[in-house]
């Protein structure tokens, strides 16, 4: 057999499985094996790089002029590749900022330092968790998954915080929030799922201004489960955002990539801000596989902010990495709104809300620990 027929053929199936995971996101059904495809946006970049350069190689190497299959190929993988960067360009430094650098000194600003680690349930790696607090000293530190065992391990380090809101759970959805600042309101809250909690407070700042906190971590996407309760939830949180009249932040594993559909129809429901817009994935699932990585853990704020801090923190053990945040208030708005949401936003947020609030079901992932 002609060897530049193999590599048309081979061509033209990679080109067609870039094309078709690149469309597939683009088909609004809340389903698993639909939205799984948002978490391959990166590895389809390379492959689709990979496919024009091992044509372009084969192109130039070879006698033949190209054939008809390579050509369509070649087609096919530059459109997927300009999809697939379509979604990836605005978490590099290529696009503008959506979160403007605090400019001021940090020490005689109103600011506010957020540590939020999923720590892996099954993880016993407690010490890491323990010196990363150490280090980092935040205002506000947030775990989820946290069972009894893992309540037990961080409470002792928790000792210099004020207040301390915990609700173990060994079902993978445990989740802990502790601050050294005082706080008011603050209650654990099942916005859809009685066994999938989320935590709400206010946060006075030294000035004695006000921040509302929402922490949740809804379920994650599965190929086999539709992703109702994950969209529903990440969908509620954004309305209650979009009525706050306080200064709100709204963090946690969302399960969910930063360029979905579902968190931008978010960012245009609760016109909160991505800090990572213009500056980087800050990928941080899976801690454990350098090749396998995606923006799992996010920070969401309204314009009353600006940021001081971002860092990705190092390797505690579990398949998240943390992230570390500080975000100053400000009196003058120098950030860049999102989109304002349309009536589809919002048709399909009660649409989703409504269904997912009829179901009485046991969420993904309770029994993987």
């Amino acid at each position: 057999m002609d060897p530049y027929l193999v590599l048309s053929g081979t061509e033209i199936i990679l080109a067609s499985l870039c094309l078709l995971a690149s469309l597939l996101p683009l088909v609004p059904v809340p389903h698993g094996s639909v939205r799984s495809f948002d978490f391959t946006r990166l590895p389809v970049i390379s492959l689709s790089v990979a496919v024009l350069v091992m044509g372009l190689v084969g192109s130039i190497l070879s006698e033949h002029s190209p054939s008809t299959l390579l050509l369509i190929s070649f087609c096919m993988a530059g459109l997927a590749m300009l999809i697939q960067v379509g979604h990836i360009l605005p978490f590099t430094p290529l696009w503008r900022k959506q979160t403007a650098r605090f400019h001021g000194n940090p020490k005689q600003a109103d600011t506010l330092s957020l540590l939020v680690c999923n720590v892996k349930q099954g993880n016993r790696d407690f010490d890491r968790v323990a010196k990363l607090i150490a280090d980092k000293t935040p205002d506000i530190a947030i775990f989820m998954e946290t069972d009894e065992d893992w309540a037990s391990a961080l409470m002792p380090h928790l000792s210099d915080f004020a207040h301390v809101i915990a609700r173990p759970q060994s079902n993978t959805y445990g989740m802990l929030l502790a601050s050294r600042r005082p706080l008011e309101e603050g209650q654990v809250r099942f916005l859809l799922n009685d066994q999938v909690p989320s935590i709400t407070c206010k946060i006075r700042t030294p000035s004695g201004r006000f921040i509302r906190l929402v922490a949740l971590h809804p379920e994650p996407p599965i190929p086999i489960r539709d992703t109702m309760g994950r969209d529903a939830e990440i969908l509620m949180v954004g309305k209650i955002a979009r009525e706050e009249t306080l200064p709100m932040i709204v963090t946690g594993d969302l399960n969910d990539v930063a360029w979905s559909c579902t968190t931008r129809r978010f960012l245009r429901l609760s016109r909160l801000l991505d800090p990572r817009q213009g500056r980087g994935l800050f990928n941080t699932f899976d801690a454990r596989r350098w090749y396998l990585r995606w923006p799992l853990d996010h920070v969401f704020h309204s314009r009353d902010f600006e940021l001081v801090d971002m860092e990705r923190q190092p390797f505690v053990g579990s398949d998240h990495f943390p992230m570390f945040y500080r975000f100053a208030l400000v009196e003058s708005d120098r950030n860049s709104l999102p989109e304002e949401a349309d009536h589809d936003d919002l048709n399909e947020a009660n649409k989703l809300i409504k269904a997912e609030k009829g179901r009485n079901r046991t969420p993904v992932g309770a029994d993987w620990e």
